[in-house]
């Protein structure tokens, strides 16, 4: 006896790689217990039985990076530099607005828009962290908190060490929370000094936290720390205890060879953003270089101010075909290296990769279905190819966290629609309003 079988059209484990046809998934306790053929499954018996004739079944996707309650800013400054997007317009606005039932609000609207598309996972580095823990925790999503950190005042802190207060306390609050981790989240190099990265790095290693940074997004970075700092941002940071297994670059556009090579040696981790990487004009990060130094890379979507969805499915495409073009190499991060990234590399780059990232008997039943049946995804001669490919968020019927359901034939069970609809109006008015 289980309390979930889930037969499909293909499981798709992420390892081993490849799809298993007519399979079916076993559930118990939240965690998966087993993946067999169908004719093998049934002799399990199940308080939840599904069969799903036309349907593809894969872990969740893990978002691994993003700034969820930036939701009610999306689209307010679209087609603008990065430097503009953040002093003329982000930043003034998030002074004026950010407050904790801003975070929560938005933070609530990203979770039902990344669970409705498949995201079981993400990545959230934003203002007032107890916020958005209530928010998610709401929501039953997996979610790893970023404590953000800045030297200059904002509406979170009036320094750097106000932050890391606010952010400790958080996390002290919501540490037992099963389905929430935290990090240490200094917003860059360029907003962060020597002596606030130096105390992140203590608590670090002593609470045993990850850091996330943002790292070479823009092409004027390096020279903008070399000037200051008398050396590039990463190896500023090396120099600064910073890097380590622990250590997560978030972007990495403009990585060059020698900080690819420290990356590595360094046991740390990358994300990748490829539409936000284009939509502020920041290039194309060096993928499949990292590849080839064996660091590895997760997705994110960013926020939605700069993307403008949360949307790891076309995120993963998008890797795909920038590889290519980049490279000048039309087999450079096939399908199935980009779905890895969107699940299992992403848990990685997290550090939950025990417990996420893929169908492994023993892991958390993270997973979710999607339809391939309707007729513009027809013929499917690999399911895999077809999800990074053809199909997309719009295809997810189904998503499990930890064996629970919070989205059943298209629909979210915890979150109410017409309820995150008043939400986001509440804030839209607001955010229109003259000063």
């Amino acid at each position: 006896m289980v309390d979930l079988r889930i037969d499909a059209r293909w499981v798709i484990p992420i390892v081993p790689a490849g799809a298993l046809e007519h399979h079916s998934l076993l559930v118990d306790r939240g965690r998966i217990v087993a993946v067999l053929p169908v004719a093998q499954a049934a002799e399990f018996s199940a308080h939840e039985h599904l069969s799903l004739a036309t349907h593809a079944v894969l872990p969740g996707l893990v978002n691994a990076h993003t700034h969820g309650a930036m939701t009610l800013l999306r689209g307010i400054a679209d087609d603008i530099p990065l430097k503009a997007w953040l002093e003329e317009h982000i930043w003034p606005k998030e002074a004026r607005f950010v407050a904790a039932d801003f975070v929560h609000d938005g933070s609530l609207l990203a979770a039902a828009e990344m669970l409705r598309g498949g995201v079981t996972c993400c990545n959230d580095m934003y203002f007032f962290p107890d916020a958005a823990a209530r928010a998610y925790s709401a929501s039953g999503m997996r979610v790893m908190l970023g404590l953000p950190v800045l030297d200059f005042p904002t509406p979170y802190a009036a320094d750097a060490d106000g932050c890391l207060q606010a952010g400790l306390a958080a996390r002290d609050l919501w540490k037992h929370e099963p389905r929430l981790s935290f990090s240490l989240a200094p917003h860059a190099p360029y907003t962060v000094g020597d002596s606030s990265f130096r105390k992140i790095v203590v608590y670090a290693r002593q609470l045993e936290l990850p850091i996330q940074t943002h790292l070479l997004e823009a092409s004027d970075e390096r020279a903008q720390s070399v000037a200051t700092h008398g050396a590039g941002p990463l190896q500023r940071l090396h120099a600064l205890g910073a890097t380590g297994p622990g250590f997560i670059a978030i972007h990495g556009v403009h990585l060059d060879q020698s900080e690819i090579d420290l990356l590595a040696t360094q046991a740390c981790h990358v994300v990748h953003c490829p539409t936000s990487n284009l939509k502020l004009g920041n290039g194309i990060a060096p993928v499949s270089a990292l590849h080839a130094r064996g660091i590895p890379v997760g997705l994110g979507s960013d926020g939605a101010a700069s993307n403008n969805r949360l949307d790891i499915f076309a995120e993963a495409r998008l890797a795909s075909l920038i590889a290519k073009t980049a490279t000048g190499d039309a087999s450079a991060l096939p399908a199935a290296r980009a779905l890895r990234m969107a699940t299992l590399d992403g848990a990685v780059v997290l550090g939950l990769d025990r417990d996420i990232g893929s169908l492994e008997p023993g892991k958390q039943a993270d997973l979710i279905a999607v339809d391939l049946g309707a007729f513009q995804h027809a013929p499917c001669y690999d399911p895999v190819s077809h999800l990074v490919h053809v199909s997309g968020r719009d295809q997810v019927s189904d998503v499990w966290v930890g064996g629970d359901r919070l989205v059943a034939s298209g629909e979210l069970t915890r979150l109410d629609a017409q309820d995150l609809l008043a939400r986001a109006r509440f804030w839209h008015e607001r955010l229109q309003r003259p000063q």
